[in-house]
């Protein structure tokens, strides 16, 4: 798969190439083990390689893509144990946020979350249930009011998808998910935070076990 350099953006910034390139990487536009390659980024960006370069060194830096020598830039690949770690920071970082979230949370986050998960109950779509994943789980922990800790997160949730989309939507289904998406939900209108961080962790530890049995 190429990227596309047919229609120039003329005069971007390391930064919105950046942010545009991460986001075709993590929505899967662009595949894992795609060579990214410079010139060809610049005449689609309309730019010169100076803010390519600083783009994929930023890229490089977040995980997202590997640079080898004589070959050039891909979007990278990770094994099962770099999958099962990322998983790990992810308990970490959640975890936190929703312990700092609950406390300020209201009836219109309760009200935010039961729409989202409707949503998910009605979607045929694994990839739509990628998404809707995430965006309940951020439902949640928007109130912590961390917004480095949401991106950080937010990140990571997309860049772990990425690898993990195929097995994960297709094979662990929506149903045991969506049961561990009420419970939680329920643990945080009754505003206890020990129940409602135990049942984010082994809700996450459920996705590590399903990678390990793959």
């Amino acid at each position: 798969m190429n990227i596309d350099a047919s229609a120039p953006e003329a005069g971007l910034s390391a930064d919105t190439i950046t942010a545009s390139l991460r986001d075709m990487i993590l929505s899967g536009a662009v595949g894992i083990g795609v060579q990214l390659k410079q010139e060809a980024l610049a005449k689609k960006f309309g730019v010169s390689r100076i803010p390519v370069r600083e783009a994929l060194k930023r890229l490089q830096a977040e995980g997202l893509i590997v640079h080898t020598p004589h070959q050039g830039s891909t979007v990278a690949s990770q094994s099962v144990e770099e999958l099962l770690e990322t998983l790990d920071i992810r308990i970490g970082l959640e975890t936190r946020a929703l312990k700092l979230a609950i406390p300020q949370m209201n009836a219109g986050d309760y009200k935010a979350a039961r729409g989202i998960i409707a949503r998910y109950d009605a979607s045929e779509s694994p990839l739509e249930w990628s998404e809707l994943n995430l965006e309940f789980h951020l439902c949640l922990y928007r109130p912590c009011g961390r917004p480095k800790l949401l991106k950080m997160i937010e990140e990571m949730v997309r860049g772990i998808g990425m690898h993990m989309r195929s097995q994960q939507s297709y094979k662990v289904g929506r149903k045991s998910p969506q049961s561990e998406h009420r419970e939680l939900l329920k643990a945080c209108i009754a505003k206890d935070i020990t129940l409602a961080v135990g049942l984010l962790e082994a809700h996450i530890e459920h996705t590590q076990t399903a990678l390990k049995n793959e």
